[in-house]
């Protein structure tokens, strides 16, 4: 993810502070790692230097002295592009999970004890985003963010168990 792209996007509807798309990023890509200020400011800054984003003016609410941004044609034709591009799926596996069974297996010739913690962890973690989903209020960004969340929870759980079904070939090809 592009936290330029992000921002940019964030300003097609209309100019905003920093501290405003930061707050939007968060409650809008609910899941998603929050940005920190200085991300946001670094990103802006690098955004205006480019000229995707300009100092639309500044404004006063109850705090200091915040500037507004406000995109370019070039950022607006950026976000377009952006969005045209088709995510490629991930061409390698750089999964924590997958590293750390295989350094188990490497290590302690065993993956089996690991899989079963790390599934428990994974079903607790799908029990609260279900619990989560049938909260009254729930916003439709956080049911997106739910569901893209548990179906990857699951794509996991499945592989757990492929791996399960497979460590003896597995021991032995290391072994070898």
């Amino acid at each position: 993810m592009s936290t330029g792209h992000i921002l940019l996007g964030l300003l097609t509807e209309r100019p905003k502070h920093g501290y405003e798309l930061k707050r939007e990023h968060d409650e809008r890509l609910p899941g998603a790692r929050p940005l920190a200020y200085g991300q946001v400011y670094a990103t802006l800054q690098r955004l205006e230097r480019d000229g995707r984003v300009t100092v639309a003016g500044t404004v006063q609410e109850a705090g200091p002295e915040r500037t507004v941004y406000e995109i370019t044609e070039e950022g607006a034709a950026e976000v377009r592009r952006w969005l045209a591009e088709i995510e490629p799926p991930a061409p390698y596996v750089s999964s924590p999970l997958f590293s750390r069974v295989v350094m188990a297996l490497v290590a302690e010739g065993a993956a089996d004890s690991y899989l079963l913690q790390q599934r428990a962890a994974h079903l607790e973690r799908m029990r609260e985003l279900t619990a989560r989903k049938r909260t009254a209020g729930v916003s439709v960004g956080e049911l997106l963010a739910a569901d893209y969340a548990l179906h990857h929870l699951d794509a996991d759980l499945r592989w757990m168990e492929t791996a399960r079904q497979r460590i003896d070939d597995l021991i032995q090809e290391i072994r070898s």
